[in-house]
């Protein structure tokens, strides 16, 4: 893909998802919220395998909440960091909240890049 068509694809996803919301206190975030831990039950998607047969949809930066507060920054800065594992990021969605299980790098990525959005596979439990 192209860098102007890279770009032509993020600017349909804006327009299509709308701006980055502002917060009440004033500030862009990068993620709903840093979290720690699964608070969701377990979903038995274990190996990449499992987590392909969800279907990859664009989700949005800010309505995230993560499952890791820290990350490796050698992972983060290494171009072949999705080379052996999943193109997308694993999301769960439980009680009306989207959990970043998987990605947390990518998603930084992105966020680097000026992003507000990633595709990722979003499993919905009930």
């Amino acid at each position: 893909m192209r860098l102007s068509s890279a770009r032509q694809a993020v600017a349909e996803a804006v327009a299509r998802l709308g701006p980055p919301a502002a917060y009440p206190y004033g500030c862009w975030v990068i993620f709903k919220k840093v979290g720690e831990g699964k608070p969701y039950p377990d979903h038995g998607k274990d190996s990449p395998r499992d987590w392909a047969e969800v279907p990859p949809r664009m989700v949005r930066l800010e309505e995230l909440i993560t499952t890791k507060r820290t990350l490796d920054l050698g992972q983060l800065l290494a171009e072949d960091s999705t080379f052996y594992g999943d193109l997308f990021a694993h999301v769960v969605e439980w009680e009306g909240n989207l959990y970043l299980e998987d990605g947390l790098h990518r998603a930084l990525r992105a966020a680097l890049q000026q992003r507000p959005t990633l595709h990722a596979r979003v499993l919905v439990l009930d």
